[in-house]
Protein backbone atom coordinates (compact mmCIF):
# COMPACT_ATOMS: atom_id res chain seq x y z
CA UNK A 1 0.00 0.00 0.00
CA UNK A 2 1.59 3.38 -1.55
CA UNK A 3 1.94 6.17 1.28
CA UNK A 4 3.32 9.51 2.12
CA UNK A 5 6.17 8.47 4.22
CA UNK A 6 7.29 12.21 4.57
CA UNK A 7 4.33 12.84 6.17
CA UNK A 8 4.06 9.84 7.84
CA UNK A 9 7.26 10.80 9.87
CA UNK A 10 6.07 14.23 10.13
CA UNK A 11 2.66 13.41 11.92
CA UNK A 12 4.59 10.75 13.91
CA UNK A 13 6.75 13.35 15.03
CA UNK A 14 3.85 15.85 16.30
CA UNK A 15 1.49 13.31 17.86
CA UNK A 16 1.74 13.62 21.67
CA UNK A 17 1.41 9.49 22.31
CA UNK A 18 3.40 7.94 19.48
CA UNK A 19 3.48 4.35 19.04
CA UNK A 20 6.87 2.36 19.71
CA UNK A 21 8.81 1.26 16.66
CA UNK A 22 10.86 -1.79 17.71
CA UNK A 23 12.94 -3.79 15.09
CA UNK A 24 10.83 -6.99 16.19
CA UNK A 25 10.60 -9.96 13.56
CA UNK A 26 12.05 -13.10 14.49
CA UNK A 27 9.83 -13.69 17.65
CA UNK A 28 7.72 -13.97 15.25
CA UNK A 29 9.09 -17.80 14.71
CA UNK A 30 7.88 -18.97 18.36
CA UNK A 31 3.95 -17.95 16.93
CA UNK A 32 4.41 -20.14 14.24
CA UNK A 33 6.11 -23.01 15.64
CA UNK A 34 9.06 -22.78 13.10
CA UNK A 35 13.18 -22.85 13.43
CA UNK A 36 14.91 -19.43 12.61
CA UNK A 37 16.40 -21.90 9.61
CA UNK A 38 12.73 -22.46 8.11
CA UNK A 39 11.96 -18.65 8.79
CA UNK A 40 15.27 -17.86 6.62
CA UNK A 41 15.00 -20.57 3.70
CA UNK A 42 11.01 -21.40 3.39
CA UNK A 43 8.34 -19.72 0.86
CA UNK A 44 5.48 -17.70 3.24
CA UNK A 45 6.79 -17.98 6.77
CA UNK A 46 8.53 -14.40 6.78
CA UNK A 47 5.28 -12.83 5.06
CA UNK A 48 3.04 -14.87 7.54
CA UNK A 49 5.33 -14.33 10.62
CA UNK A 50 5.39 -10.64 9.54
CA UNK A 51 1.27 -10.30 9.48
CA UNK A 52 1.04 -12.26 13.24
CA UNK A 53 3.74 -9.54 14.48
CA UNK A 54 1.28 -7.06 13.31
CA UNK A 55 -1.95 -8.60 14.78
CA UNK A 56 0.29 -9.26 18.46
CA UNK A 57 1.46 -5.59 18.62
CA UNK A 58 0.50 -2.05 17.85
CA UNK A 59 3.62 -1.08 16.53
CA UNK A 60 3.90 2.15 14.27
CA UNK A 61 5.41 -0.19 11.18
CA UNK A 62 6.18 -3.60 10.50
CA UNK A 63 10.07 -4.46 10.33
CA UNK A 64 10.79 -7.40 7.99
CA UNK A 65 13.90 -9.63 9.09
CA UNK A 66 17.46 -8.56 9.59
CA UNK A 67 19.20 -11.13 8.42
CA UNK A 68 22.25 -9.45 7.68
CA UNK A 69 23.87 -12.78 6.30
CA UNK A 70 21.28 -12.45 2.95
CA UNK A 71 23.47 -9.32 0.68
CA UNK A 72 27.03 -11.64 1.55
CA UNK A 73 25.93 -14.55 0.67
CA UNK A 74 23.94 -13.56 -2.96
CA UNK A 75 28.09 -11.88 -3.41
CA UNK A 76 29.30 -15.89 -3.02
CA UNK A 77 29.95 -15.28 0.69
CA UNK A 78 29.85 -18.71 3.32
CA UNK A 79 27.35 -18.54 5.82
CA UNK A 80 26.66 -20.64 8.95
CA UNK A 81 23.76 -21.51 9.58
CA UNK A 82 21.69 -23.07 12.79
CA UNK A 83 18.29 -24.21 13.56
CA UNK A 84 17.81 -21.01 15.93
CA UNK A 85 19.91 -18.59 15.46
CA UNK A 86 20.04 -16.24 12.75
CA UNK A 87 22.65 -17.24 9.71
CA UNK A 88 26.15 -15.65 9.92
CA UNK A 89 28.89 -15.16 7.81
CA UNK A 90 32.09 -16.90 7.91
CA UNK A 91 35.47 -16.19 6.53
CA UNK A 92 36.72 -13.86 4.18
CA UNK A 93 35.86 -13.26 0.08
CA UNK A 94 38.06 -10.68 -0.35
CA UNK A 95 41.38 -10.68 0.92
CA UNK A 96 43.63 -8.29 -1.28
CA UNK A 97 43.47 -5.55 -4.21
CA UNK A 98 43.25 -8.65 -6.82
CA UNK A 99 40.26 -10.11 -5.25
CA UNK A 100 38.29 -7.16 -4.59
CA UNK A 101 38.93 -6.34 -8.55
CA UNK A 102 37.60 -9.72 -9.34
CA UNK A 103 34.60 -9.68 -7.44
CA UNK A 104 31.37 -9.88 -8.95
CA UNK A 105 28.10 -7.89 -8.84
CA UNK A 106 25.29 -10.33 -7.96
CA UNK A 107 22.02 -9.57 -9.87
CA UNK A 108 19.15 -9.38 -7.24
CA UNK A 109 17.52 -12.43 -6.97
CA UNK A 110 21.22 -14.36 -6.30
CA UNK A 111 21.42 -16.51 -2.43
CA UNK A 112 18.48 -15.79 -0.87
CA UNK A 113 17.66 -12.35 -1.72
CA UNK A 114 14.87 -12.79 -4.02
CA UNK A 115 12.84 -14.82 -1.38
CA UNK A 116 13.77 -12.07 1.09
CA UNK A 117 12.05 -9.97 -1.53
CA UNK A 118 9.05 -11.80 -2.54
CA UNK A 119 8.21 -11.88 1.12
CA UNK A 120 7.76 -8.18 1.20
CA UNK A 121 5.74 -8.74 -1.62
CA UNK A 122 3.65 -10.73 0.01
CA UNK A 123 3.73 -8.96 3.81
CA UNK A 124 2.06 -5.58 1.75
CA UNK A 125 -0.76 -7.82 0.86
CA UNK A 126 -1.37 -8.76 4.25
CA UNK A 127 -0.80 -6.14 6.34
CA UNK A 128 -2.01 -2.47 4.86
CA UNK A 129 -3.00 -0.55 8.22
CA UNK A 130 0.63 0.41 8.60
CA UNK A 131 3.75 0.91 6.37
CA UNK A 132 5.70 -2.27 6.36
CA UNK A 133 9.48 -1.60 6.05
CA UNK A 134 12.20 -3.93 4.21
CA UNK A 135 15.98 -4.86 5.78
CA UNK A 136 19.14 -4.66 4.37
CA UNK A 137 22.89 -4.26 5.22
CA UNK A 138 24.30 -1.36 5.05
CA UNK A 139 27.57 -0.87 2.31
CA UNK A 140 30.20 -0.90 4.93
CA UNK A 141 28.91 -3.51 6.65
CA UNK A 142 28.25 -5.95 3.80
CA UNK A 143 32.17 -4.97 2.87
CA UNK A 144 33.30 -6.47 6.45
CA UNK A 145 31.42 -9.44 6.08
CA UNK A 146 33.18 -10.14 2.66
CA UNK A 147 36.42 -9.15 3.83
CA UNK A 148 35.80 -10.49 7.67
CA UNK A 149 34.92 -7.62 10.13
CA UNK A 150 38.08 -7.64 12.04
CA UNK A 151 40.38 -7.67 9.02
CA UNK A 152 38.46 -4.90 7.11
CA UNK A 153 39.36 -2.38 10.38
CA UNK A 154 42.92 -3.39 9.28
CA UNK A 155 42.43 -3.08 6.07
CA UNK A 156 40.93 0.70 6.19
CA UNK A 157 44.85 1.32 6.96
CA UNK A 158 46.75 -1.15 5.04
CA UNK A 159 44.53 -1.81 2.00
CA UNK A 160 42.14 1.60 1.44
CA UNK A 161 42.03 1.00 -1.96
CA UNK A 162 40.69 -2.44 -1.80
CA UNK A 163 38.14 -1.23 0.67
CA UNK A 164 36.92 1.54 -1.56
CA UNK A 165 36.44 -0.84 -4.51
CA UNK A 166 34.19 -3.59 -2.32
CA UNK A 167 32.17 -0.42 -1.35
CA UNK A 168 31.31 0.32 -4.53
CA UNK A 169 30.81 -2.77 -5.72
CA UNK A 170 28.29 -3.46 -2.45
CA UNK A 171 26.83 0.23 -2.94
CA UNK A 172 26.21 -0.82 -6.43
CA UNK A 173 24.03 -4.42 -5.36
CA UNK A 174 22.43 -2.53 -2.41
CA UNK A 175 20.95 -0.31 -4.59
CA UNK A 176 19.19 -2.41 -6.83
CA UNK A 177 18.77 -4.49 -3.49
CA UNK A 178 16.26 -1.85 -2.62
CA UNK A 179 15.05 -0.62 -5.26
CA UNK A 180 13.57 -4.11 -5.82
CA UNK A 181 12.20 -4.36 -2.25
CA UNK A 182 10.44 -0.44 -3.02
CA UNK A 183 8.74 -2.01 -6.66
CA UNK A 184 7.60 -4.79 -4.46
CA UNK A 185 5.58 -3.02 -2.52
CA UNK A 186 7.51 -1.48 0.52
CA UNK A 187 7.14 1.71 2.39
CA UNK A 188 10.74 1.95 3.22
CA UNK A 189 13.94 0.25 4.32
CA UNK A 190 16.03 0.03 7.61
CA UNK A 191 19.41 0.13 6.92
CA UNK A 192 21.96 -1.66 9.17
CA UNK A 193 25.43 -0.26 9.34
CA UNK A 194 26.82 -1.12 12.70
CA UNK A 195 29.97 -1.62 11.80
CA UNK A 196 31.14 1.54 11.15
CA UNK A 197 30.30 2.31 14.64
CA UNK A 198 33.13 0.33 15.56
CA UNK A 199 35.27 3.06 13.04
CA UNK A 200 36.92 6.51 13.88
CA UNK A 201 35.08 9.23 13.53
CA UNK A 202 37.93 10.17 10.51
CA UNK A 203 37.15 6.27 9.19
CA UNK A 204 33.54 6.62 9.39
CA UNK A 205 33.69 9.90 7.23
CA UNK A 206 35.66 8.02 4.68
CA UNK A 207 34.26 4.51 4.60
CA UNK A 208 30.83 4.74 5.36
CA UNK A 209 29.10 8.41 5.17
CA UNK A 210 29.88 8.98 1.19
CA UNK A 211 28.54 6.18 0.43
CA UNK A 212 25.41 5.55 2.72
CA UNK A 213 24.43 9.04 1.39
CA UNK A 214 24.48 8.12 -2.53
CA UNK A 215 22.88 5.16 -1.35
CA UNK A 216 20.19 7.05 0.44
CA UNK A 217 19.85 9.83 -2.27
CA UNK A 218 19.57 6.83 -4.67
CA UNK A 219 16.30 5.27 -3.74
CA UNK A 220 14.32 7.06 -1.42
CA UNK A 221 11.22 9.45 -2.21
CA UNK A 222 8.52 10.71 -0.50
CA UNK A 223 6.81 6.67 -0.56
CA UNK A 224 9.81 5.42 -0.13
CA UNK A 225 11.36 5.38 3.39
CA UNK A 226 14.74 5.24 4.97
CA UNK A 227 15.86 4.71 8.54
CA UNK A 228 19.46 4.37 9.22
CA UNK A 229 19.96 1.89 12.36
CA UNK A 230 23.79 2.29 14.09
CA UNK A 231 24.39 0.25 17.19
CA UNK A 232 28.35 0.76 17.36
CA UNK A 233 30.10 2.05 20.80
CA UNK A 234 31.70 5.40 18.76
CA UNK A 235 28.07 6.48 17.36
CA UNK A 236 28.45 9.53 18.95
CA UNK A 237 31.88 10.51 17.85
CA UNK A 238 30.73 10.24 14.80
CA UNK A 239 27.22 11.54 14.75
CA UNK A 240 27.69 14.77 12.92
CA UNK A 241 28.44 12.21 10.01
CA UNK A 242 25.90 9.80 10.75
CA UNK A 243 23.21 13.02 10.58
CA UNK A 244 24.79 14.23 7.14
CA UNK A 245 23.47 11.10 5.12
CA UNK A 246 20.09 12.27 4.93
CA UNK A 247 18.12 9.19 6.12
CA UNK A 248 14.63 10.07 6.75
CA UNK A 249 14.79 8.82 10.10
CA UNK A 250 17.76 7.11 12.44
CA UNK A 251 17.63 3.92 14.87
CA UNK A 252 20.56 3.62 17.54
CA UNK A 253 21.38 0.48 19.66
CA UNK A 254 21.52 0.14 23.40
CA UNK A 255 25.40 0.78 23.40
CA UNK A 256 24.31 4.30 22.44
CA UNK A 257 23.42 7.15 25.56
CA UNK A 258 20.12 8.42 24.03
CA UNK A 259 20.52 11.68 26.29
CA UNK A 260 24.08 12.58 24.04
CA UNK A 261 22.73 11.25 20.67
CA UNK A 262 19.41 13.57 20.99
CA UNK A 263 20.84 17.37 21.05
CA UNK A 264 22.65 16.91 18.89
CA UNK A 265 19.92 15.58 16.01
CA UNK A 266 18.05 18.32 13.92
CA UNK A 267 14.12 18.32 16.58
CA UNK A 268 12.60 18.01 12.99
CA UNK A 269 13.85 14.44 12.44
CA UNK A 270 12.44 11.00 13.85
CA UNK A 271 15.16 9.27 16.75
CA UNK A 272 14.80 5.80 17.61
CA UNK A 273 15.71 3.69 20.55
CA UNK A 274 17.19 1.89 22.38
CA UNK A 275 15.89 -0.75 25.03
CA UNK A 276 18.36 -3.92 25.24
CA UNK A 277 17.28 -6.49 23.21
CA UNK A 278 19.37 -9.37 24.91
CA UNK A 279 19.59 -7.64 28.10
CA UNK A 280 15.80 -6.87 28.53
CA UNK A 281 13.75 -8.83 25.58
CA UNK A 282 15.51 -11.84 25.70
CA UNK A 283 16.79 -12.40 29.34
CA UNK A 284 14.53 -9.25 31.18
CA UNK A 285 11.29 -10.02 32.86
CA UNK A 286 8.28 -8.35 32.16
CA UNK A 287 8.92 -6.00 35.81
CA UNK A 288 12.71 -5.11 34.57
CA UNK A 289 11.84 -3.85 30.59
CA UNK A 290 8.92 -2.00 32.13
CA UNK A 291 11.13 -0.27 34.37
CA UNK A 292 14.07 0.30 31.93
CA UNK A 293 11.62 1.25 29.01
CA UNK A 294 9.61 3.79 31.34
CA UNK A 295 13.47 5.43 32.60
CA UNK A 296 14.35 5.46 28.97
CA UNK A 297 11.10 7.50 28.05
CA UNK A 298 11.30 9.84 31.30
CA UNK A 299 14.77 10.85 30.41
CA UNK A 300 14.03 11.28 26.52
CA UNK A 301 10.56 12.10 25.51
CA UNK A 302 9.80 15.42 27.78
CA UNK A 303 13.08 17.37 25.72
CA UNK A 304 12.95 15.64 22.89
CA UNK A 305 9.33 15.46 20.84
CA UNK A 306 10.90 13.75 18.11
CA UNK A 307 11.81 10.98 20.32
CA UNK A 308 10.19 7.53 19.48
CA UNK A 309 10.84 4.20 22.27
CA UNK A 310 12.50 1.04 20.18
CA UNK A 311 14.42 -1.47 20.91
CA UNK A 312 18.38 -1.04 20.91
CA UNK A 313 18.51 -3.48 17.80
CA UNK A 314 16.81 -6.78 16.53
CA UNK A 315 15.37 -8.58 18.84
CA UNK A 316 16.48 -12.15 19.34
CA UNK A 317 14.09 -14.95 17.95
CA UNK A 318 13.99 -16.35 21.20
CA UNK A 319 12.97 -13.22 22.93
CA UNK A 320 9.92 -13.36 25.46
CA UNK A 321 6.40 -12.83 23.98
CA UNK A 322 5.47 -11.87 27.81
CA UNK A 323 8.71 -9.06 27.55
CA UNK A 324 7.52 -7.65 23.95
CA UNK A 325 3.79 -6.94 25.60
CA UNK A 326 5.52 -5.40 28.44
CA UNK A 327 7.66 -2.99 26.63
CA UNK A 328 3.91 -2.05 25.23
CA UNK A 329 2.46 -2.30 27.68
CA UNK A 330 5.49 0.48 29.24
CA UNK A 331 4.88 2.70 26.26
CA UNK A 332 1.37 2.98 26.37
CA UNK A 333 1.76 3.32 30.27
CA UNK A 334 3.85 6.39 30.00
CA UNK A 335 1.91 8.08 27.69
CA UNK A 336 -1.23 7.64 29.64
CA UNK A 337 0.58 9.97 32.28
Amino acid sequence: MQRDMKQFFDQMRLQNSKKPLPILSFPSVSLMGVTVREMTSLPGLQSKGMKLVAEAVDAAACVSMMDLSVEAEAFGAQIRRSEDEVPTVVGALVEDEEQAEALQIPAVGAGRTGLYVEEIRKACELITDRPVLAGVIGPFSLAGRLMDVTEIMVACYTQPDAVHTVMKKACAFLKEYMLAYREAGANGVVIAEPLTGMLSPALAEEFSEPYVRELIASVRDDHFAVVYHNCGNNVADMAASIFRVGADAYHFGNAVDMRRILPLADPNTLIMGNVDPAGQFLNGTPESIREETLKLMEDCCPLYPNFVISSGCDIPPAAKWENIHAFFAAAEEYYRR
